[in-house]
């Protein structure tokens, strides 16, 4: 099988490549990114190239390069996005020309050319928020709550209308929240992991009281392999880790696993419209391809923190320009 992998430069895209590759001898990726502010080649500094992999620098906006790269693969899997609340909430702009006109470009000349699968990676975050009670199935309606999510529904819906309209055989994943190996440094856990190793303190929004469901990004690679080779076309499938935590057992958990007590967190003003709780049904995916999340949170934070541990070379440069930024996307400290 040929595949295009969009944003495979990625946290969840890179690991994607390089399950595939490992996975499957015979299989060859071409990898479409842009290379913005959280696209790294060094994800997949690992990865030799040649006949199996080839990296192209591009903008999924580019209908001309999309469609140079697309033609002759047998799928494309959809990784590419703005994908940060925060950043959203500054500015939309990029994730509505992104992760909606950029979908919309691969939708087209996937349709074009006649694509045999194409798989739009998505999010839990679609459904909007819960209450303590209840769970996510892929029927719940879709209520977006960030300019982010909504992007990502918006995209969804893009998705959707190509199979109904003219046939497309598509399938939407929405995983849930994915931590692991290469995650950009702005984010949660790397945050927190990072600024641990550096002996800093480690910033949680309000009381820390959100509810999110965890997944080590392996395991959402695997569930993505299976949903390319034998998911419905037309169909949706969540893939979640059953490890929902509230973020302050999260910080703690990570405090415990490097040695620090609880006085490194700082608790700061709550993000706007702060979606409360993820939780996801994952009993489709189980029961139509018989995958499961193997890797536990205790485990999973236990190997990431491992990773950052000794791959400071990688993670180092990243937070040095981060810190350049004014302040990041941090609120002030809460009194």
């Amino acid at each position: 099988m040929k595949l295009l992998v969009t944003g495979g430069c990625g946290f969840i895209g890179s690991s994607f490549i390089r399950h595939i590759l490992t996975t499957y001898p015979e299989y060859r990726i071409i990898n479409l990114d842009a290379l913005t502010y959280a696209g790294n080649p060094e994800n997949l500094k690992d990865v030799p190239g040649g006949e199996r992999y080839l990296f192209v620098k591009g903008n999924i906006g580019d209908s001309i390069v999309v469609r140079e790269v697309m033609d002759g693969v047998d799928a494309v899997v959809h990784f590419a996005a703005e994908s940060h609340v925060d950043r959203s909430i500054a500015d939309a702009q990029p994730f509505l020309t992104t992760n909606i006109m950029g979908t919309y470009v691969l939708l087209s000349a996937a349709r074009d050319l006649l694509v045999k699968r194409f798989i739009h990676i998505s999010t839990d975050e679609v459904y909007g928020s819960l209450t303590d009670e209840g769970k996510f199935t892929e029927e719940t309606p879709l209520r977006p709550n960030s300019p982010y999510s909504a992007s990502k529904a918006s995209g969804d819906l893009l998705v959707r209308s190509y199979h109904e309209t003219f046939g497309l055989p598509s399938v939407i994943v929405r995983p849930s929240n994915n931590y692991g190996p290469y995650q950009f440094p702005e984010k949660f856990i790397p945050l927190m992991i990072t600024n641990l190793l550096d002996d800093k303190p480690v910033p949680l929004y309000g009381k820390g009281m959100n509810v999110r469901d965890w997944l080590f990004v392996e395991d959402n690679c695997r569930a993505i392999d299976l949903i390319l080779h034998k998911g419905r076309p037309g169909e949706t499938y969540n893939v979640g880790g059953k490890a929902e935590m509230r973020n302050i057992q999260i910080a703690k958990e990570v405090l415990e696993l490097m040695g620090k007590d609880e006085e490194y967190i700082t608790y700061v003003t709550d993000r706007p419209g702060h979606d409360y709780r993820y939780s996801l049904d994952i009993s489709k995916i189980e029961r139509e391809l018989a995958w499961k999340p193997s890797v536990n949170i205790e485990g999973g934070l236990a190997k990431t923190v491992r990773w950052y541990r000794t791959n400071e070379w990688w993670w180092r440069p990243l937070k040095e320009r981060l810190s350049s930024e004014s302040q990041g996307f941090w609120g002030k400290k809460d009194k």
